[in-house]
């Protein structure tokens, strides 16, 4: 077991880092999807707006000020896009999933045609800020700084978004209206605007990731898919409207994705869809499944 981890480690670190990312983007789709019975597939579309401001923003040549400046425009423009689209799948609440699913792609394309047209069809970079952009040893292995501050950037939020879910009075009126909405409505809240809000702090948080994301993927067409999947994967194996089941969820596929890769990178996507398969067939509500309840 030592030898394959000393063998592997660079690959195990790396399922961390991208495990984290990926529970930024799938928390806030998780919880939307689990919570408002809203299926949104511009989730992906909100992570490429954010690489897009990253790699406009910071470039190839990293500032704190620039990063930073990246992340603060690329969490405004997830807040109004996930206003925006709250508003667009409102009519739509109480139809099926297809109809969501059908507007949320078509904006998916939208907004990817428009970054294409704006910065073309060139992979671009986006670097990592000063004191981050070198490598440590780790077990005697070079690691890149970036993504341990990645790992410890995911954790953070993974408590904080924990915290707000299960410990502050706006996660206990989230986890009501979905218990009961009309009883919710009738003691006075507005059950458009908790919608509101969790649509807009799941934007937010996609489109944020885009940026911390940049300096491992860039921003490229295509992207958007990419990251989608795998956060859909995440909320399928983690069970909807968990933000426990989202971090588990999302580290293990992190795992499996950087390990299928650097171990059996031919059949990676296979790895990566038996794994999700092997989960349905196990427990097909997810690990910490539960529909429309908010879990820990």
């Amino acid at each position: 077991m030592g030898d394959w981890l000393d063998a592997n480690l660079v690959g195990v670190v790396n399922g961390f880092a991208i495990g984290f990312l990926l529970f930024i983007v799938a928390v806030g789709l998780s919880l939307v999807f689990g919570m408002m019975d809203v299926l949104n597939l511009a989730h992906g579309a909100l992570f490429l707006t954010g690489a897009y401001v990253g790699a406009a923003v910071v470039g190839g040549d990293a500032s704190w000020g620039g990063f930073l400046g990246a992340l603060g425009l690329a969490a405004g423009l997830g807040l109004a896009g996930g206003v925006l689209l709250s508003a667009l799948t409102e009519p739509l609440r109480r139809r099926s999933h297809l109809d969501q699913a059908l507007l949320t792609l078509g904006v998916t394309l939208v907004v990817a045609e428009l970054l294409v047209i704006a910065y073309g069809d060139d992979p671009l970079s986006v670097g990592a800020p000063p004191g981050l952009d070198g490598s440590v040893p780790v077990l005697g292995a070079a690691y890149p700084v970036y993504r341990l501050a990645l790992i410890g950037v995911g954790a953070l939020l993974a408590v904080a978004v924990f915290v707000l879910v299960e410990r502050t009075d706006m996660g206990a009126l989230i986890r009501a209206t979905v218990a009961d909405r009309d009883m919710v409505a009738a003691i006075g809240v507005d059950n458009r605007l908790v919608r509101v809000r969790v649509f807009a702090a799941g934007s937010m948080l996609a489109a944020t990731a885009g940026v911390l994301g940049g300096p491992i993927y860039g921003a490229r067409p295509g992207l958007d898919a990419t990251i989608l999947i795998l956060a859909l994967v995440v909320v399928v194996v983690g069970g909807l409207g968990s933000v426990r089941g989202a971090l588990v969820g999302a580290l293990l596929i992190g795992q499996v994705d950087s390990l299928g890769r650097s171990l059996l990178p031919d059949a990676a996507p296979f790895v990566l869809f038996g794994s999700l398969a092997l989960v349905l067939v196990l427990r097909p509500q997810g690990l910490f499944g539960g529909r429309g309840v908010a879990r820990a």
